[in-house]
Parts: C-alpha cells; sequence; structure tokens
C-alpha cells in the first residue's frame, strides 16, 4: 500500500481483492490486537492522565484489582475494530475512486485517500470518549458500564460526545498518511521474505515500526485528547489552551509531556505489529 508504488497496492495484500475484505480484515485484526494489549493500554492511560510514573499507575491498577482490569474493554473493542475497518477499507474504496477520476500523481491521490480515511474515522469519537471517562478512576462510582456512559453523556447533548474531536482529527489524517505512504518502503527494506513466516515476520516488523514512530510523533497530541475527554460538562476548552495548561502543569518541561511514551513505545511495537501481520495474513487467507 505505498503511496508512490506503481500498483494500487502492495504485492504482498493480494491483487484485487474482493470488495469488503478490508473492511473484514482491518476489523479482525483490530479485534486480536485489543484482547492482547488492553491491559498494556490502561497502565499508558493512568500516565498521560495523571503524569504518573510506570511503577505508581501499575501499582494503582492492582489496587483496582483483576475484576476492573478489563473494565472499559467494550468501547475500544466496538471503536478500534470499527476504526480499523475504516481505516484500511475506506483508504482502499478511495483510492480506487481517486485514482480512476484524478488526474494528479498516485503519491498525492493515495496521500488524500489515506486523510479522507482518518477523518472518516473520526465520527466514532464517542466510542474514545466513553473509553476514556470508564478508565479514570475518579469516575468509577459514576458509571459502571458502558451504556450508563452513554446514557450520561446524552444529558449533556451531542455535541459532549464529541469533546475531544480537534485531536482526534490532527492525529488520525496526517497518522494515516504516513503510515500508508511508508508501509510499502519500510517492507522493502526488510530482508526478502522467502516463506508464509518470514512474510509474518517482516509485516510485524514494519507494522511495528511505524506503530511506535507514529505513536511518538503523535503521542502529546494524545495526552492533551485524554486530558479533554476527561471532563464531563463545563467549558469546551480549545486544544492550545489545554496544551498550554499541560504544559505548565508539567514544569514546562518537554520529558513530562512524554511521560508515558516509552510505554507507549513498547505498546506500538506489540500492537500496529499485530494489526499489520494479522491484517495481511487475513488478507492473503481470506
Amino acid at each position: 500500500m505505498g503511496l508512490g508504488g506503481a500498483e494500487p497496492e502492495d504485492p504482498t495484500s493480494g491483487e484485487a481483492a474482493a470488495p469488503g475484505k478490508h473492511y473484514v480484515c482491518g476489523y479482525c485484526a483490530a479485534f486480536t490486537n485489543i484482547a492482547v494489549t488492553f491491559p498494556i493500554q490502561k497502565v499508558l492511560f493512568r500516565q498521560q492522565l495523571y503524569g504518573l510514573r510506570t511503577q505508581d499507575a501499575v501499582r494503582q491498577l492492582r489496587r483496582d484489582g483483576l475484576r476492573t482490569l478489563y473494565r472499559g474493554i467494550l468501547p475500544p473493542l466496538l471503536q478500534k475494530t470499527t476504526t480499523l475497518a475504516l481505516m484500511f477499507g475506506l483508504y482502499e474504496d478511495f483510492s480506487a475512486l481517486l485514482l480512476s477520476h484524478a488526474r494528479a500523481p498516485e503519491l498525492v491521490t493515495r496521500s488524500a485517500a489515506a486523510a479522507l480515511a482518518g477523518t472518516t474515522e473520526a465520527v466514532l469519537t464517542p466510542f474514545e470518549r466513553v473509553q476514556t471517562l470508564l478508565q479514570d478512576y475518579k469516575h468509577h462510582d459514576k458509571f459502571t458500564n458502558t451504556y450508563q456512559a452513554f446514557k450520561v453523556l446524552k444529558a449533556y447533548g451531542m455535541r459532549e460526545y464529541y469533546r475531544g474531536l480537534v485531536p482526534i482529527l490532527l492525529r488520525n489524517g496526517p497518522s494515516n498518511v504516513l503510515f500508508f505512504g511508508l508501509r510499502g518502503p519500510i517492507k522493502q527494506c526488510l530482508p526478502e521474505a522467502t516463506s508464509h513466516s518470514t512474510h509474518l515476520v517482516n509485516d510485524f516488523i514494519c507494522g511495528g515500526l511505524l506503530g511506535a514512530m507514529l505513536g511518538f510523533l503523535f503521542f502529546p497530541v494524545n495526552v492533551v485528547k485524554t486530558r479533554m475527554q476527561a471532563q464531563i460538562g463545563g467549558e469546551f476548552q480549545s486544544f492550545s489552551k489545554v496544551l498550554v495548561k499541560i504544559w505548565l502543569e508539567r514544569d514546562r518541561k518537554l520529558m513530562r509531556l512524554f511521560r508515558g511514551a516509552h510505554l507507549n513505545y513498547h505498546r506500538s511495537v506489540l500492537s500496529w505489529g499485530i494489526i499489520n501481520a494479522t491484517y495481511e495474513f487475513l488478507l492473503k487467507l481470506l
């Protein structure tokens, strides 16, 4: 799926995939990833929201108990499976549409397709919103499940569901462009795969490297998003205002703004390695 390639798809992804195939593969890849990495995500979430050290975040989760470890998994499961289905599926659909109608260079066309897919994913912001509330221990007494969280937010109006939309838009479009643009070139730099297992390893490495790089690059954006979405009701503060507030709270130190980034790096390697490898494997299988 490299943006600059001569072929519409990565040769490893199979030729002329059946309609809907990319959506199904993206959905299944996301499901596998969430099931494996959700506990790590909870530790990272606590660090982003409260600026905790890794040990303190893990200790906090241990105090909460095993019973609450997978609490809040439904929103990310619904959101991530749908998001990745849209990410891969819409990218292919938008690419096919733009390539058949636009006269721009393929690099530009595929970049536009990736950005459009990422922007469309933002309609699922309410799931990220509810996930944030369910993972924040300060709201444990207010919400017992996903349905209740959605019901409480409903009283504040539709806009409350989309609190934190701006950082999501700032993250989704550019990260999609980079992901689909660099996936092909990175894989071409790896040793040539000669078997199904080596293809799987290469896809894992390619996805993991991209995920880690993009996760680190957009980490401050996610910190702001988490802070914005942890609030219920009240003023809708701008992205810049929340960023400045966090910057001041953390003593104007860049390293503190990236607190938790090292864990996010390792989680992203695992997450996107699983996603990319599973997606490519299923694309060949189906």
